[in-house]
Order: structure tokens, then sequence, then C-alpha cells
């Protein structure tokens, strides 16, 4: 029976059996000869051969698969949350888009995958692709980000880094992925470099998104927390541990960052997603607007999907930077 038919044929049977899933530490198949195995997130794969038929649940793993160069290998992808990047444009229009939103489960076993890559542990539920047990029983490896699974140790950079090589590993292109991970800890290092250099004490405000008013900034859980601390400036939420919590517009002003930098999720398409309502909303209200950093011109402006954690953080590492030498030269 060929691997779709016995993806479809007990569809059904693996659904019903969500509610008593095997635990996610459930011991896995011990390796063949010559097999590759890889830890995700808690469990354990193993791969006999490089995966052929890859489906991606997210727009950051699509993007990272194509910078590791095996778009071809690509069979389906979701969830696009904003413009994708300009050097995986093309290759990234010919992946079929299996739905422009979350994926299901239905539409994944249609795919007839050899392999599942997410960001987001969350994608992998029973009213979503289905629960990681449920594919691992069909015979689907599920693999997903380890910078969705901190271990309290390793810096998110480092993290998504194994990301890169364990994927290689996997995927076969080990040699492409120590090239990425490279060039990608060399901006890093950069940054960390010039961060301790840099004058104590400055303080930055990263705003994410704005919902019904209420703005969202970076805690201390989240990637744009390690990089305030690379470059050497404090995030005046840190003492928040939450990736992406919820504040108000007067702790803002209350805690006198002297950087304000913006998230632009602006084709996400919902009110106060763009860079430019966001600091318009900041120029209105009675408290903020009379931070320095505002009446000085003190902001930085970066994509929202580069304050996240994906092959594109790096980007937005190197902009944050650049942005806060010439901020600092200029007093």
């Amino acid at each position: 029976m060929s691997r779709s038919a016995r993806l479809m044929s007990v569809f059904a049977a693996a659904v019903l059996a969500a509610a008593c899933a095997t635990p996610e530490n459930a011991p896995s198949t011990a390796a063949s000869s010559g097999a590759v195995e890889v830890e995700s997130c808690g469990k354990r794969l193993t791969f006999d051969g490089a995966p052929e038929r890859v489906v991606a649940l997210d727009q950051s793993s699509t993007e990272t698969l194509l910078a590791l160069g095996v778009g071809d290998r690509v069979v389906g992808t979701a969830n696009l949350k904003t413009r994708v990047s300009p050097q995986y444009a093309e290759a990234y229009g010919r992946i079929p888009v299996l739905s422009p939103k979350v994926l299901t489960a239905e539409p994944l076993r249609a795919a007839n995958p050899d392999l599942v890559v997410a960001s987001f542990k969350e994608l992998f539920t029973a009213d979503r692709a289905g629960t990681r047990d449920e594919l691992e029983q069909l015979g689907v490896p599920t693999f997903v980000s380890a910078v969705n699974c901190p271990d309290g140790e390793t810096e998110p950079f480092e993290r998504m880094f194994r990301d890169f090589t364990d994927l290689g590993r996997a995927l076969g292109v080990s040699e492409q992925a120590g090239k990425l991970v490279a060039d990608q800890r060399a901006v890093v290092d950069q940054a960390r470099a010039a961060g301790e250099e840099r004058p104590a004490g400055l303080k930055v405000v990263w705003v994410y998104s704005v919902y019904n008013g209420i703005p969202y900034v970076a805690g201390k859980s989240g990637m744009a927390s390690h990089m305030s601390a690379l470059a050497g400036v404090d995030n005046v939420f840190d003492d928040v541990d939450q990736e992406w919590p919820e504040v108000s517009w007067d702790e803002i002003a209350a805690r006198g960052p002297d950087v304000v930098v913006i998230g632009d999720l602006s084709e996400r398409g919902n009110p106060g997603d763009s860079a430019a309502e966001k600091l318009a909303m900041m120029r209105e209200h009675p408290a903020v607007s009379q931070l320095p950093a505002l009446r000085d011109g003190k902001v930085v402006e970066l994509p929202g999907i580069e304050m996240d954690p994906s092959v594109r953080t790096v980007n937005a590492l190197r902009t944050f930077t650049t942005r806060l030498d010439e901020i600092t030269s200029r007093g």
C-alpha cells in the first residue's frame, strides 16, 4: 500500500485516538545502520534516507527550508503571514499552498509528506495538523523549532542554529546548513562585539503589535530581548517573563525608553499593524508623545516577522545595531 493510501486509510482512526495519544517522550525505534537521528522538541527522529516530500506548516519554516536549498522537496506550505523575503520569493511561489491559514489534518495527509516542519508546537494539535504522536504513528516524523522549546540555558540564536544543523543532517544538506550557520553566527558575533563596546544604560522598548489600542511589547522570553542583550542595551520590560506581553501606553512612558523599536506588520492587515499607525498612536498619546526618543527621532522600524525567530532575524539584528550606532553617535 502506498504511503498516501496508508495515511488516508488510518486518518479517521488517528483522529479518534487523539485523546489517548502516547507520551511526547515515547521511545523511538532504534536507528538502522547509516540512519540519521536528530532530537526535536522532545522527540527523537530517525531517517533512513533524506526526506523527499516535506510540508512546512508556516512561513518561517518554509523560508528556512529554502535557505537550506531544498525547495524542490517542499510539497506544501501554509499560514503565510507577510511578504516573502525577496531572496526566497521565486522559489516560494513554486510551492503548493495547502492552506492560506493554519493547516488542518486532511490536506496535510493528502500531500503525502515524509517530514513535517513547524516553527511552533501549537500547530500540532488534534484540530490543526494533528498531534505529533498521531503523525508519528503514521510514520511521519515532525520537526519543531528548538526556539519554541527553550531549555533555560541555550540562547535563542544558538537554538535556531541547532535547527539549521539538525534539518541539514536530516535532509542530507549539512554543508549548506553549516554555511548558513557560519554566515548568521558572524552577524551575531559582530553585534555582540559592538554591544560590549556600547555605553551601558541605554534603554529600549520593542513595540510589536497593537490590538484594540493596547500595545504588545517584548518581554524577557523572546528573541527581541536577546537581541537587546547582544546589542548591549536594556529591554525595559525584561522583568516580564513572557515573549510579547500586553502592557499599557502609560507603562511604556513610565519606563522612559531611550530608543523605540516598532514592528511593521502592515501586510497582516489589522488596524494598528503598520509601523506608521503605531507611531501615530504614540505621537497622539499624552505621555508617550513626551518621550525624548520620539521627539528626537530615536525610532527603529523593523519588519515584524524579523522580530520573531526565523532565518531572517539576523536582518533585524543587523538593522537594529546599525541604527543604534547612528543614534548613539548623535547623542
